[in-house]
């Protein structure tokens, strides 16, 4: 007789444990004898059970576990985290397991070697993998429907009721005072936003103005000092078009007609590297109607133009850069790595933490804020509108932060704090992703040949970017290099991109006047007219506000079970490789958030929401 060494580990999440009886089985070239894990002083499996099986003669190299759970009072669920067994020769096998067990049938854990299947390696494949999830397309987004490993934690969702919050900012949101209200009137800090704000992605050097913005020098260079060709030419002018909300009908709520512009904003940068507004049209067709703005109209005139803006930019941005861009797109991401990779695949060993709770916010985001009486302006189907027309703003190129910034002409642009930490952390990320695929494909061929690989790219290029060439999305990897760099993007996009755009919503917000979620007057058609009581007509009611608030601050608010980039502690790696270059990842985000600390330390309003300190695994709020 031989003896195996087992060790079974319950995952440390509340409700973990379980009262029913569990049951384990060892699997190499034979098998052992089915045997269940040990109670010892109270009914239920704690942290770790220990137990010793013993078989006949040696099963060989071990390939696999046999774990099942049945009922004994009344359904109950398990959380094993991992199984460790130490064999008679001496060597220890490690099978990673983090699945909730909700059934009484046989789950089958295999070892926890990365591997993948090709032509020459199927025997990789020869058991069937019990954790490939089933979600239906039809109902991929009910809550119920939903495995237990996708939803919320019972501490996390317990913390996403915020009546309390509501009610405490009904009686106090007069009291809410942020840099942002000192300065949100400030031309600097208005320009300020479009780079280190919570929308980054949409400004871009102007190198010729468009058709249907009219600007001359006579506007914006009255003094004669400077001309737009010159100052284009130098690289110093600016431009922001809002045209994706060209003809999208604002909400109607409380009964009243809400107002949404698509405007355009120039913007130079002036010898003191501030970026400076110099004119503004609300709308996208020139008319008598469609005045631009200028910094030397009216105080009221011009400030009420930059709110319009500010309005606009709410809208979009939470509907493109926000939902569309991080939220849905990491949907697309997790839904392709559940249906075709295994858990054994090593892509699905690094890209799993980045899906965690990504399908649950997203089924309350679509019930709660995006719906017909959700907090935008745009509501029901005018947010369906914008999400349209941003799809066809949606490439590889802009998702990839280095194109991107190359391809918007921003290399050389000061304080610039998105662009500097993020192509940081895209580095840091991609040295990471290559480190570890370069260990299990060694050449371009072997890419190729991994079929669940290419199903993975397939089924995201399909369905998520609707078999669309144009979006510039890889529809299949011929090379590690092109895995290498898709892989990178994928992990930038759940992690850093969806901390840069919502981490600071709250920040940015929490002043109404600097982001209103709504606007209630149309805007002015002429010059000269507006006044103080004008732009306290326009702003959103105070329940709207309110409303819009009380989203922000959840959203913004870091959970108390949050993960954080290069944090594992689900350990699926087992390999030596692997796990030093995890080790090696997490060495260089703590320099990069030192250094990022260092920097803010001497700004007037540091740029904190790309440290590695905040940045979150994956897209959970």
């Amino acid at each position: 007789m031989v003896e195996y060494e087992v060790t079974v580990f319950t995952g440390k999440l509340d409700l973990a444990s379980t009262f029913d009886d569990v049951y384990i089985k060892l699997v190499g070239s034979d098998e052992s004898p089915r045997t269940q894990i040990p109670r010892k002083w109270i009914p239920s499996l704690k942290d770790t059970s220990h137990l010793s099986i013993s078989c006949p003669k040696s099963l060989g190299k071990l390939v696999l576990v046999e774990l099942q759970k049945q009922n004994r009072f009344f359904e109950d669920s398990w959380h094993p985290a991992k199984v460790e067994v130490k064999s008679p020769e001496g060597h220890t096998y490690h099978f990673p397991v983090y699945h909730w067990i909700t059934d009484n049938e046989v789950h089958y854990i295999r070892e926890g070697t990365g591997l993948w299947k090709c032509s020459s390696l199927t025997s990789c494949m020869h058991f069937t993998d019990s954790r490939r999830y089933k979600i239906k397309k039809e109902n991929s987004y009910g809550l119920t429907s939903l495995p237990y490993d996708i939803c919320f934690s019972f501490t996390n969702y317990c913390k996403k009721d915020f009546v309390l919050f509501l009610e405490y900012v009904c009686k106090n949101w007069k009291s809410v005072l942020f840099y942002d209200e000192k300065h949100w009137k400030d031309d600097a800090f208005f320009g300020y936003q479009f780079l280190n704000g919570v929308n980054p992605i949409l400004i871009r050097r102007c190198t010729a103005l468009p058709d249907n913005f009219g600007v001359t020098d006579e506007m914006v260079f009255s003094n004669g000092q400077h001309n737009l060709a010159e100052e284009m030419k130098k690289g110093n002018i600016f431009l922001c078009d809002y045209k994706l909300l060209d003809g999208v009908q604002a909400n109607t709520i409380n009964g009243k007609q809400q107002f949404l512009m698509a405007p355009l904003v120039l913007l130079q940068k002036t010898n003191d590297d501030k970026l400076m507004p110099i004119a503004i049209q609300l709308k996208q067709k020139p008319a008598e109607d469609n005045p631009i703005f200028l910094p030397t109209d009216s105080e009221y005139d011009w400030l009420l133009a930059k709110i319009f803006v500010r309005s606009a930019n709410f809208n979009l941005y939470e509907l493109n850069a926000h939902l569309l861009r991080t939220h849905l797109l990491a949907e697309v991401f997790a839904m392709s790595v559940f249906r075709n990779l295994p858990m054994v695949h090593p892509l699905y060993k690094l890209l799993i933490p980045h899906t965690r709770y990504t399908l649950n916010i997203n089924f309350l985001a679509r019930k709660l804020l995006i719906s017909k009486n959700g907090f935008f302006t745009s509501g029901g189907e005018g947010v369906f509108t914008i999400l349209k027309k941003s799809l066809s703003s949606l490439t590889y190129s802009s998702l990839c932060i280095p194109d991107d910034i190359a391809e918007r002409g921003l290399k050389d642009v000061p304080n610039f704090h998105y662009r500097d930490d993020g192509l940081k952390l895209w580095d840091i990320i991609h040295r990471f992703v290559k480190g570890t695929l370069s260990f299990y494909y060694k050449t371009d061929v072997e890419v190729e040949q991994d079929s669940e690989l290419q199903a993975w790219i397939k089924d995201i290029f399909q369905y998520g970017f609707l078999s669309l060439e144009s979006t510039g999305i890889p529809q299949k990897f011929t090379t590690v290099d092109e895995m290498v760099k898709f892989v990178t993007m994928v992990i930038f996009t759940c992690s850093a991109q969806h901390s840069a755009v919502n981490s600071g919503q709250y920040d940015f917000g929490a002043w109404m006047p600097n982001s209103p979620t709504s606007l209630q007057l149309p805007p002015p058609t002429k010059k000269g007219i507006a006044t103080e009581k004008t732009m306290l007509d326009c702003f959103p009611s105070v329940n709207t506000t309110v409303h819009g608030l009380a989203v922000m601050w959840l959203l913004s608010k870091q959970s108390s079970d949050r993960v954080l980039i290069g944090q594992y502690p689900e350990m699926r790696f087992t390999e030596e490789f692997p796990l030093q270059k995890i080790k090696e990842f997490q060495e260089e985000l703590k320099k990069l958030s030192a250094d990022i600390k260092t920097r803010n330390s001497s700004l007037d309003l540091p740029y904190i929401y790309l440290d590695p300190d905040v940045v979150e695994n994956s897209v959970s709020l």
